[in-house]
């Protein structure tokens, strides 16, 4: 053991370099992961990171306004308490948007269950009529900071200071209230029902069933109205999150694959560099156990010192990283699990570099004492026909023995390919993933959201009457008249949206991925989820009951739907109208010239309908993926790093090969300048190589992934969208240019080595 350590340290002396880049390698991928796994929390749970910032309330409980809830404050288990706050119902309406809500009476923010106001700012004594609107329903209303909002039924105004975040259930029309803070004097003026509302944050959380039945045994189940449980909040919170938690777990995974290979293909080079000083250590009585030993001992040492360095910067300074990447990290270290998994990945990236170094020190135990002598060949062997052939072309001799070079020894050459192609791979699946997002947002009309705006107008109103006092609007370039009703499809129990959108003359654009537009009788296109939910294709007929009447329809086409899980079929007005000649429109689907502002028009269609018209915005599934694009920046810059170590790997193994070649490279009668443009232009076709093989396999691997949501998820396969053919040229231009540039230097200075030093060296 002595000697062991003795040699193990004198080898670290002389080969410092490589014992740094082995620590520094390891910190790399270690911050790696740990970014990952803070963008995968920050990104995945979006409720989790809103409960922690805001010291959430374990369970809200609702109770009426005669109610004692000032008892439950001294319920066993209860750590601390928010409110109780009067309430009130009512009704408010913005830009011609309205939205039941449930006024909330507060001076100063609480401690538990505390707002985390995202613009504007909190409540102010001074503006009496002055409210901060939870963010879910901010949106619904197109609300901001400044505007005003009208209490329909009076001519009260209230007027927006702030929008907030908070860990409550969120607003969700015809099923949820919409949460608003006000002073306590703006609840006791609204005319709706009333009652109270606490918060109570629990010592233990899993204790939340048994409080909330103490709480309703203290207070009576008559004076409870809503309890809403953190657990059941949660869930509802993350049911959106799904394709966050697919995408990022994939990344991960891919990460940690990367981070392996780059890890061992690290450890392999350096371990072939020093086939000579193991044949010393065999000659002089070394056993194969006891290099095994020497390898494993040093790679376990700087692996440890390189992930014990990655966590704490990682937990010190991560935080500040400007952009996304810090505030996820930030918020990461307040989540749940943070402490485990900061232990954990460490840990565990310890081990498999631990088993990966095993496997490679115990090939170096299997090398002879007595190495054969390699043959002064040039570049490993042999010039291929190719080769010979490009030198008779004239072409330039740097270039073609670079290439011959980066491809003549197969599997380690091959090997190289897939370390460096891994993380491009990703990337390229990052990038489609950010172009997928970019396309929901900006040509919603692809994925099956031709209309920005929805109306339903007053009952007093004549279908003619709406349709061209709509129609005036300039920005309004077509209104579709429809209904929306829920149907029964025989032996299921829920039920399936049938639509009727448009007419024969005037048919509304449904976006459709497989099939034909519907334009004959009984007619109709459907989602991918009612499709799965039938176990239907298209071409079949379909029967539902609507009411007490059937309808059977043809299903012509698969459209993409973003709404109520792809369960909807759809079909003309007319179509619908056989069955029932009485039927009139109930909502109006409207279609606005490119670049037009739907907030705007919705304001001008309100004002001009006297409040006669109740206009909402079309539904983007994009708006709740708007985070995963700064995540995605993210993720892109994690492998980046990685890559860009396995570069580094490769470029050191390159170089080290090529000393051994330098004396015949010099003996053919190049310079230390052309033998510099062999390594540069080895190291760029392999980089070169690795674009290729990480495009051709990521952009369909990107289309599998995002088409195989899209169809999970009843919005239907066909979403998926690349990057351009510039971006990808760009991309790949950047990563060989990168990696030649990276290699000019060491490549540079191995040229310029002494021929005693080359002699030594091929010892």
């Amino acid at each position: 053991m002595r000697a062991t350590l003795r040699w193990a340290h004198a080898d670290l002396r002389t080969h410092r370099g490589e014992a740094l880049f082995i620590v520094l390698a390891t910190a790399g991928i270690v911050a790696s992961l740990l970014l990952a796994m803070a963008l995968f929390g920050y990104a995945t749970n979006p409720w989790q990171r809103v409960f922690s910032q805001t010291h959430g309330a374990h369970v809200v409980i609702h109770t009426g306004p005669s109610a004692d809830a000032y008892k439950l404050a001294g319920l066993d288990g209860v750590r601390s308490v928010a409110g109780p706050y009067p309430t009130a119902a009512g009704t408010i309406a913005s830009r011609g948007a309205r939205a039941s809500v449930e006024l909330r009476g507060a001076v100063e923010p609480p401690a538990t269950g505390r707002p985390l106001l995202i613009s504007g700012r909190w409540l102010d004594p001074a503006t009496a009529d002055g409210v901060v609107l939870e963010s879910s329903l901010a949106r619904a209303l197109w609300a901001e900071p400044g505007d005003t909002l009208t209490v329909p039924g009076t001519a009260r105004t209230l007027t927006v200071l702030g929008v907030a975040e908070s860990a409550e259930p969120r607003y969700s029309p015809g099923e949820r209230s919409g949460l608003v803070w006000a002073l306590p004097s703006a609840v006791q003026h609204t005319a709706g029902r009333t009652g109270q509302v606490i918060g109570l944050r629990l010592t233990d959380p899993d204790d939340t069933d048994y409080t909330v039945q103490r709480a309703v045994t203290l207070l009576g189940s008559g004076a409870v109205t809503d309890v809403s449980p953190w657990q059941q909040t949660r869930a509802e919170a993350q049911g959106g999150n799904r394709l966050l938690g697919q995408v990022l777990g994939l990344f991960g995974l891919g990460a940690l694959a990367a981070a392996a290979l780059a890890v061992h293909g690290a450890i392999s080079t350096r371990i072939r560099g020093h086939l000579r000083d193991i044949s010393v250590l065999k000659a002089i009585g070394f056993t194969p156990g006891q290099v095994v030993r020497i390898f494993l001992l040093q790679h376990v040492a700087f692996a440890l010192l390189g992930a014990v360095l990655a966590t704490a910067i990682t937990q010190a300074l991560g935080s500040r990283i400007p952009g996304r990447l810090g505030d996820a990290v930030g918020v990461w270290q307040g989540l749940p699990g943070h402490t485990a998994a900061l232990f954990a990945v460490p840990v565990a990236a310890v081990l498999f570099i631990a088993a990966t170094t095993g496997l490679a020190a115990w090939r170096a135990g299997r090398v002879p004492p007595v190495p054969g002598l390699r043959a002064a060949a040039p570049l490993g062997g042999r010039l291929s026909g190719l080769a010979r052939e490009a030198l008779g072309l004239r072409l330039p001799s740097p270039l073609v023995l670079g290439w011959h070079k980066a491809f003549t020894r197969r599997p380690r050459s091959l090997a190289a390919v897939a370390r460096l192609a891994l993380p491009l791979l990703l990337i390229v699946v990052a990038m489609s993933a950010w172009t997928t997002i970019d396309r929901f947002h900006n040509r919603p009309e692809q994925i099956g959201l031709a209309a920005a705006l929805t109306v339903r107008a007053d009952e007093s109103l004549s279908d003619a009457d709406v349709r061209a006092q709509l129609a005036r609007n300039p920005q309004v370039t077509a209104v579709h008249p429809g209904v929306e009703v829920a149907a029964l499809v025989p032996g299921q129990t829920g039920t399936i949206a049938l639509r009727g959108l448009g007419t024969h003359q005037d048919p509304y654009p449904f976006s459709l991925a497989e099939g034909r537009p519907a334009h004959g009788p009984d007619e109709a296109v459907a989602g991918q989820g009612l499709l799965d939910l039938l176990d239907v294709r298209v071409g079949d007929w379909v029967r539902m009951t609507v009411g007490t009447q059937p309808q059977i329809l043809h299903i012509v086409g698969r459209s993409l739907e973003p709404e109520n899980g792809g369960r909807v079929i759809s079909t003309s007005l007319d179509t619908l109208r056989e069955n029932d000649p009485e039927l009139r429109p109930t909502l109006y689907q409207l279609r606005l010239r490119p670049g037009a502002d739907a907030h705007t028009v919705a304001t001008q269609l309100a004002t001009a309908a006297h409040g006669r018209f109740d206009v909402h915005a079309v539904a983007n599934p994009a708006d709740g993926l708007s985070s995963l694009r700064g995540v995605v920046v993210g993720l892109i810059a994690v492998l980046a790093l990685i890559e860009l170590i396995e570069l580094l790997t490769a470029i050191g193994g390159t170089v080290r090969e090529g000393e051994r070649d330098l004396l015949a490279l010099k003996a053919i009668g190049l310079t230390p300048r052309q033998i510099t443009a062999v390594t540069v232009t080895a190291t760029g076709c392999t980089a070169l190589a690795a674009v290729l093989v990480g495009t051709a396999l990521g952009l369909p691997l990107a289309h599998w992934l995002i088409d195989t949501q899209g169809r999970s998820s009843g919005i239907g396969a066909g979403i998926a969208h690349g990057p351009s053919p510039g971006l990808l040229l760009l991309f790949g231009a950047a990563a060989v240019l990168g990696a030649a540039a990276l290699a000019a230097l060491p490549a540079a200075r191995a040229a310029r080595r002494r021929l005693a030093d080359t002699l030594g060296a091929v010892a």
